[in-house]
């Protein structure tokens, strides 16, 4: 497998045992915000580690389904988070906005099985970036009026103009995550307004880890195996950050 492809869904997780920095939100918001991101983390994780798979061009069918990608999610959210989806803590309001994005996801993965499946066909694009991007989205169509996901990074890290961070996302990187005395991994909540309505708002910081350093490291400027050129970024540099909205 390459390993700039397994750059841990493009990059490593924040811990969300860090302390919480708050602007105004409650600790149900936070926990739902948790449990959403950490989702997102576990799907990119299995798209990650079946990139070898998916980009084997001497196998036509993978058997790597819809079903096949949440149960194995599913799975690694219980073992990273020590609790399954969903737990009996859950609202019948969170459990639908759960049940939505496990959909999103098997939906995702069923709807590019002729690209997982292409044979004589190396590198399909099927990243973990591009993956949790279409998940997303999917998500959106569901419960946006709800909630929204969405996976950014500072402006010049942006790949994908989808991914631009907005006016408070910005603001949280550069002022707060950017910052030399911010705490490395902590998150971010605030109520704020979006689109002319109330929100909670979460933004998680993540990093660069070793491995996303083929794709993302040195020297910049080079092209990497997706396209891209390189932003000779360090491990441990900040990466990007998974932004949670949950509308009132």
């Amino acid at each position: 497998m390459h390993r700039g492809l397994r750059c841990a869904v493009l990059l490593a997780m924040a811990a969300l045992c860090v302390p919480v920095a708050y602007g105004v939100a409650n600790e149900a918001d936070v926990a739902t915000g948790e449990r959403l991101a950490a989702l997102v983390r576990a799907s990119r994780s299995v798209i990650s580690s079946h990139q070898g798979l998916i980009n084997d061009e001497s196998i036509g069918d993978k058997n790597l389904t819809g079903a096949r990608v949440v149960e194995e999610s599913l799975a690694l959210y219980s073992k990273n988070n020590e609790h399954s989806l969903p737990d009996e803590s859950f609202t019948p309001a969170e459990k639908q906005l759960f049940d939505a994005q496990i959909a999103a996801i098997r939906e995702i993965v069923d709807e590019n099985q002729v690209v997982i499946n292409a044979k004589g066909v190396g590198f399909k694009g099927f990243i973990p970036a591009t993956f949790a991007r279409l998940v997303n989205e999917r998500l959106e169509k569901k419960v946006g009026e709800r909630a929204k996901i969405k996976v950014t990074a500072p402006k010049d890290l942006v790949r994908n103009r989808k991914a631009l961070p907005d006016d408070w996302e910005r603001d949280v990187i550069e002022s707060k995550f950017q910052s030399a005395d911010w705490p490395k991994g902590k998150p971010f909540v605030e109520e704020s307004e979006m689109d002319g309505r109330q929100a909670f708002r979460m933004l998680i910081p993540e990093y660069y880890s070793p491995s996303c350093l083929t794709c993302h490291g040195q020297p910049k400027g080079e092209i990497d195996v997706s396209g891209y050129p390189k932003e000779g970024a360090a491990e441990g540099d900040l990466g990007g950050a998974i932004s949670i909205m949950l509308f009132r």
